[in-house]
């Protein structure tokens, strides 16, 4: 393939639940077409937390390199905006480089706000995250939840009142602008991608394997040694269970048992129903993306992959 690839160069999205098999299939992909890869995972940025993330291994990344994983710390915010800032830099050099992007993972955000662009939201400041954290540790989320209904209930409507992360980012929204996060989404979006993009969403019809996949996973992120891991993160000084970071499903069920707030059976329990809840949510998100081509993971052959990658010129021609 010939290098400095025109505007109407593809990008594809490889999406799926978690657990549902997207990083081993990435990796046979890319060594059989031109292809690199960009993580599109919300927790495998921060350096670190590798077993709980399931973040791809040494082994794997030689043969199979993913982009944006390790490009931050668990301390610090990495948002939807400055995902799509770092994958339009990193699709230009694939692109640039001849190749096709093919961004693979699970967070539905992230694909939706690089897809169809996103609101031009201000940036988050540490003095103000900082003080809803401590608020949130002092006083409770339900004070936030509250603080958020009275000055943007359009927001609370839409956010779980169990969802400190999105919570405190409307608040911080409000708190450095004056106005409502709601009403900075009604703004519209921008930055749209301007290449094309095909979508291949990989997921099993069978919700009873995916589950039996779950649990087999927690449990071997439990043999790899995810509670050594979250214990080293908890001797940080720059760490604590309010972060976005510690807040991700796995770790925070680890954290819990950690403080004595639940057995070890318990928290095996809450991390793979945690899990579970999560791939509901990814499977509701999913089934609103439009012009997606649907795989099942059990029943297609790897040669039927390929044959979608490698017809992916007539799948955007033709949308």
């Amino acid at each position: 393939m010939a290098n400095n690839l025109p505007m109407e160069s593809p990008v594809i999205f490889l999406m799926g639940p978690t657990a549902s098999g997207k990083t081993d299939i990435a990796a046979q992909l890319v060594q059989r077409l031109p292809l690199e890869i960009i993580s599109v995972d919300s927790a495998m940025v921060y350096r670190g937390m590798d077993i709980g993330t399931a973040k791809p291994d040494a082994a794997l990344l030689k043969i199979a390199p993913h982009r944006l994983i390790n490009i931050c710390e668990p301390y610090e915010s990495y948002s939807a905006g400055n995902f799509v800032i770092d994958a339009r830099q990193e699709i230009m050099q694939i692109h640039a480089a001849g190749k096709i992007p093919l961004l693979v993972g699970g967070t539905g955000l992230y694909f939706r706000s690089l897809e169809k662009g996103f609101s031009n939201l201000p940036t988050s400041d540490p003095d103000v995250r900082k003080k809803l954290t401590s608020q949130l540790k002092n006083k409770g989320l339900e004070y936030l939840y509250e603080e958020l209904i009275s000055v943007d209930p359009e927001s609370a409507e839409r956010i779980n009142k169990n969802d400190p992360q999105r919570i405190q980012r409307a608040l911080e929204i409000f708190e450095l602008t004056g106005t409502p996060a709601s009403l900075w989404y009604a703004k519209g979006r921008e930055n749209q991608i301007e290449y094309p993009v095909v979508k291949i969403i990989v997921a099993t019809n069978d919700r009873a394997l995916l589950h039996n996949r779950i649990e087999q996973r927690f449990s071997q992120m439990l043999e790899q040694g995810l509670v050594e891991e979250v214990k080293a993160l908890r001797q940080r000084d720059d760490l604590h269970s309010g972060l976005p970071s510690m807040r991700l499903v796995g770790y925070r069920q680890v954290w819990q048992h950690l403080d004595g707030d639940c057995s070890y059976k318990q928290m095996i329990n809450k991390g793979i129903i945690a899990t579970r809840q999560l791939a509901k949510r990814q499977f509701t998100w999913l089934r609103k993306e439009e012009n997606a081509h649907w795989v099942d993971s059990e029943q297609t052959e790897l040669s039927q992959y390929l044959q979608y990658f490698i017809e992916s010129r007539a799948l955007y021609n033709s949308t």
